[in-house]
């Protein structure tokens, strides 16, 4: 009986997986494009609308439908994929759809602020339309790779219901949360994260260059050490969570004489010392409120809400 019931799922997965649905994307910059070949590829009936109709000559060729309109696009489909630049232009978009809307799914693939994922999700959901926000984590050419990283956040059954054809869009399409907002601050997150780290090599790498240094080289012989960086991620989420910052190894006192050797090379050499400059204050600020023997994930307060701060 097991078995049986093992093929029976594995049988239906597979035509879920085949099903073959009519779409209608919404916006034609280089990311909707891309989006748009990636679902004529898959075999998908789509109807596209832009706003500038020119953008949609090279996939009406390839296969696609141009709606006149915003509400004719969404007419021809069960599923509407909305990317457009801004939060502000998505809303207006979808207001302009209107009651076609009902009935119909859309799965939102516009950056902006976290609030405006919750107005495109009340917008939507009052018209009678289930709603998904989604945040590309990759960059047009990488959409439809196996690789590509794109998060959910709405309902799971949405989310699972349409789950094919979002990983045809990004292999790695992942439901992160019920809260539409949550992915984009996904992103947020990671670009935050991606500057910072940016940044400090560039600093490091101004530095290295007057010195004479080859950046390659430097890179190639220190990849060990700049590899291992990304481990501090999981340590220091995992005392941020708990808020516990005690550490018998690196603590705050110990990173100041370094970021003093930092800011001192750089002004000999005449480097920007905006950046380790600023660290010093955070290191020492901390420092100054006793907090020396503890990680350098402590410094998260610098950066939190603090009172009198809306």
């Amino acid at each position: 009986m097991t078995s049986i019931k093992v093929d029976v799922a594995r049988s239906s997965t597979k035509q879920r997986d085949r099903r073959i649905m009519t779409i209608a994307l919404l916006g034609l910059g280089e990311m909707g494009s891309a989006l748009a070949a990636t679902l004529l590829a898959a075999g998908h009936p789509l109807t596209v609308w832009n706003r500038s109709p020119e953008k949609a000559e090279p996939l009406v060729a390839a296969g696609a439908r141009l709606a006149e309109s915003p509400e004719a696009a969404v007419r021809a489909a069960e599923l509407v994929i909305v990317n457009v630049q801004g939060g502000a232009a998505a809303e207006k978009l979808l207001r302009a759809a209107g009651t076609a809307l009902g009935g119909r799914t859309v799965v939102n693939l516009t950056d902006g602020p976290s609030e405006q994922a919750g107005v495109a999700a009340d917008l939507v959901t009052g018209l009678g339309a289930d709603y998904l926000h989604g945040q590309i984590m990759t960059v047009a050419p990488a959409i439809g790779s196996p690789d590509a990283v794109i998060f959910f956040g709405g309902p799971r059954q949405v989310f699972d219901r349409y789950e094919p054809v979002l990983r045809a869009l990004g292999g790695r399409a992942t439901h992160v949360s019920t809260d539409p907002a949550v992915p984009l601050l996904y992103g947020m997150a990671f670009h935050d994260i991606m500057w910072g780290l940016l940044n400090g090599f560039l600093h490091a790498a101004a530095l290295l260059r007057d010195a004479g240094i080859p950046i390659g080289r430097y890179t190639e012989q220190a990849e060990p050490s700049l590899a291992a960086l990304p481990s501090l991620f999981g340590l220091f989420a995992g005392e941020i969570d708990r808020a516990e910052f005690a550490t018998p190894f690196g603590a705050l006192k110990h990173h100041l004489p370094s970021i003093d050797d930092v800011i001192a090379e750089s002004e000999a050499r005449g480097i920007d010392i905006a950046l380790p400059t600023y660290t010093r204050r955070l290191v020492a600020d901390a420092l100054v409120a006793g907090h020396g023997d503890d990680s350098y994930s402590r410094l998260v307060e610098h950066f939190g809400r603090r009172l009198g701060r809306a």
